[in-house]
């Protein structure tokens, strides 16, 4: 099943001896002590190696392989255009076709009053904009105090300057002097984790919000810009919020003139079982962060979708400064723009919104079902196509497992023999899923009964070691 004449050894000592992989232990994978999956075909759910290995997908390659593998319409759209016009740049008023129609799209398809798109490569970028457009606005308005950007705990935002320090994840901080000054932190919203003995979802809820109003009246209302959250949160592991959440923020971000950046990269273009996150919650975001499912990642862009308000100031800044100095080579590149156009179509053609109605529930369900009350399960939870399993060692007291046993890694592994690809989160002992949002019933039966197997071979394991 390889896809080239050398040898899967061949390709793993070239991997090893010439590829700086992200998010690796560098000296072990030198040294060829790491897993090294060379990775060869795939079609619809599932994914197979140079060796013949296939496993479904259970995320999607990094949740964003929406469509599945093998989708024509989308391959033939990026062909037509590579024949056609593969590259022509969008700066000092250029244009083409494929982008003009692709932001329109995205624009009607968000909606509550969304103005325009910039378009780029990758959500860090995307997040870059924003927070460069943010302090642009503010500069323009008059208000050159009134820059610092609240995120969360636990969120994801980018492994940049800015967007790595907007990420409230240790492991992107660690040795790489963030996160920057500006950049501030709240409530991790996870109802299971955070609340109080006893606390409602509703107070859990109202707390979150209030311990946000503090953290801007200490640092001073006009000098907060804007707060950057995910609808549900993604790589932080998978947590959707608790019942009140963004009634409860909008509010206290509203009392305050902050403006609200909803990063809808991982629930964006109907994983969620709406067609945003922000729809689903009622969130009214000013910026909105774009990637992965706008096109499938058949091709990598991003958007950042400016709200009117913003708009606006954006426009009255150039009328008085001249033109905005931002850009990227590559925002709205025709061939991405292309196959972003034909993902969109798909999801329309396909009805892909309401099947994600039908599965998401029935899968979360599922999980629930087989996977509540096993003595190392903590929680189970999801919203849509996204779910996770969060593993703990006492799971009424809520108390997690030492991170030297690596459990959820251990359990990623089993789930990986079993068939299966999930995600060992990076916060806590959580897998997670995002598999493409055309999977069946029948597969993600697959996925439930792969995952509790793993589950229970994981508990089985730690008890003959003692360690439970």
């Amino acid at each position: 099943m390889s896809l080239t004449n050398l040898g899967t050894k061949q390709v793993q000592e070239k991997d090893r001896s010439f590829v700086f992989h992200p998010s690796t232990h560098l000296a072990k994978h030198s040294r060829g002590e790491t897993p090294n999956r060379i990775m060869a075909g795939a079609e619809g759910v599932y994914i197979w190696d140079t060796e013949g290995r296939k496993s479904l997908d259970g995320f999607g390659g990094l949740y964003c392989v929406n469509m599945g593998y093998g989708c024509t319409e989308i391959a033939d759209a990026i062909a037509k255009q590579a024949y056609e016009l593969p590259f022509a740049h969008v700066y000092a008023s250029q244009g083409t076709e494929p982008v003009a129609r692709l932001a329109e799209a995205i624009v009607e398809y968000f909606g509550q009053n969304m103005q325009r798109v910039y378009f780029g490569l990758s959500g860090s970028d995307a997040n870059e904009t924003n927070i460069k457009l943010v302090w642009y606005y503010n500069n323009i308005l008059g208000r050159p105090e009134k820059k610092k950007i609240i995120s969360r705990h636990r969120g994801y935002h980018g492994s940049g300057l800015v967007t790595g320090s907007l990420t409230g994840l240790p492991f992107f901080h660690k040795f790489f002097d963030l996160p920057l000054s500006m950049v501030r932190h709240t409530t991790t919203p996870h109802y299971y984790r955070q609340a109080h003995e006893g606390e409602t979802e509703e107070a859990f809820s109202k707390r979150c919000a209030d311990e946000l109003e503090a953290l801007i009246l200490a640092e001073g209302p006009d000098t907060v810009a804007a707060f950057i959250a995910e609808p549900v949160l993604g790589t932080g592991g998978i947590v959707p919020p608790p019942k009140g959440y963004w009634t409860a923020i909008q509010e206290v971000l509203d009392k305050y003139e902050i403006l609200l950046i909803a990063d809808e990269v991982v629930c964006g273009f109907a994983r969620t079982g709406e067609k945003f996150g922000s729809h689903l919650y009622g969130m009214r975001p000013d910026f909105v962060t774009i990637a992965k499912g706008v096109s499938s990642a058949y091709l990598p862009i991003s958007g950042s979708i400016i709200g009117d308000r913003v708009w606006k100031v954006l426009e009255e800044g150039t009328e008085e400064h001249g033109p905005l100095g931002h850009g990227w080579t590559y925002s709205g590149h025709t061939l991405c723009a292309a196959a972003a156009l034909a993902n969109i179509q798909v999801l329309k053609e396909r009805n892909i919104l309401e099947h994600v109605q039908d599965v998401g529930p029935y899968w979360l369900s599922r999980m629930k079902a087989e996977l509540e009350g096993h003595p190392i399960v903590g929680e189970v939870r999801g919203v849509g196509i996204l779910s996770a399993v969060e593993l703990m060692r006492d799971p009424k007291a809520r108390v997690p497992f030492e991170p030297e046993l690596q459990v959820g890694a251990r359990a990623a592994a089993a789930l990986l023999e079993n068939g299966v690809i999930g995600r060992a989160m990076p916060h806590g002992d959580i897998l997670g899923f995002a598999p493409p949002l055309i999977i069946t019933r029948e597969e993600v039966d697959i996925i439930v009964e792969a995952t509790a197997k793993s589950v229970d071979t994981t508990f089985r394991a730690l008890k003959v070691e003692g360690a439970l």
